[in-house]
């Protein structure tokens, strides 16, 4: 699994112009699942991202994690990670998971951030998205369960 994990004050994802999911203070995560990836990958991608001191603390120090802010998460599924720009100018995405599993991988990965205890909102698979944030920081992190 993938992330682009991006400390936010505020972030939004609409479909045709309704909101479908919206946080305050928290983390916008691009989520991208590869297909040999695993609930255990998923596990410790969640409990890293859970547990990231990103935030400020009073002396002005990435010290304090998301419990700590009372952040919240939105989740937004991005195959596009999973993009090879080896050959020519349009990428290839044969490295990212097809629906049938990364739905079931992306599904599961809200509920296992959920289980920490943190409110999760979310994209709609598949669907073209925009997606609004204002970062906090600003703070993005990279991650790759093959790396963590």
């Amino acid at each position: 699994m993938r992330a682009v994990v991006t400390a936010v004050n505020e972030a939004a994802v609409t479909i045709d112009g309704r909101t479908v999911g919206s946080i305050g203070r928290g983390f916008l995560v691009l989520l991208g699942v590869a297909p040999e990836d695993t609930e255990a990958q998923a596990k410790r991608l969640a409990d890293k991202i859970c547990g990231l001191r990103v935030f400020e603390d009073e002396a002005g120090k990435m010290n304090l994690n998301l419990a700590a802010v009372g952040g919240e998460v939105l989740v937004v599924s991005q195959f596009t990670l999973y993009a090879n720009c080896k050959k020519g100018n349009r990428p290839s995405f044969v490295k990212a998971a097809g629906p049938d599993i990364a739905i079931p991988m992306y599904e599961r990965f809200m509920e296992l951030v959920r289980e920490h205890g943190f409110h999760v909102e979310h994209g709609e698979f598949g669907a073209m998205m925009e997606v609004s944030s204002v970062n906090n920081g600003p703070v993005t992190i990279i991650m790759d369960t093959d790396e963590l």
